[in-house]
């Protein structure tokens, strides 16, 4: 799997929105634009908007495998997609995009695996790539 790289775009803010429909709420988001997060295969980056997660997870996910060109020639970037957490009343807009570091299924990135193999065997020189 891939590490995808996930950028805070732009950050929106409906004020009429939310004084017509919204319960007051002191404190509803942490995100702040330019803010970085790396996402290693399936987890959830620490820190992030567990709800904002659940919205973008499914094209993390599809990147991180390799998958690209979502929605046939989108995005510029075949390996980048554009998503919006569903806070209707202040969307935040993440670029995300495939690094190009590969790590396991548990997060770690294949090198280290590859190193543990190799030490295990006795091996040198041993790489995945």
């Amino acid at each position: 799997m891939r590490k995808i790289k996930i950028t805070v775009m732009r950050i929106a803010c409906y004020q009429d929105l939310m004084a017509q429909y919204e319960n007051p709420i002191e404190h509803a988001c942490d995100m702040r634009e330019g803010q970085v997060f790396v996402a290693d295969g399936w987890r959830q980056p620490e820190g992030f908007c567990d709800s904002a997660w659940e919205t973008i997870s499914p094209f993390v996910m599809t990147l991180a495998h390799g998958g690209q060109d979502i929605y046939d020639g989108w995005m510029k970037n075949p390996k980048s997609a554009m998503i919006s957490c569903n806070d209707g009343f202040r969307p935040v807009s993440f670029y995300l995009e495939v690094m190009e570091d590969i790590c396991g299924t548990d997060g770690t990135h294949m090198e280290a695996i590859a190193e543990r193999l190799a030490a295990d065997r006795g091996e040198k020189g041993f790489s995945v790539l």
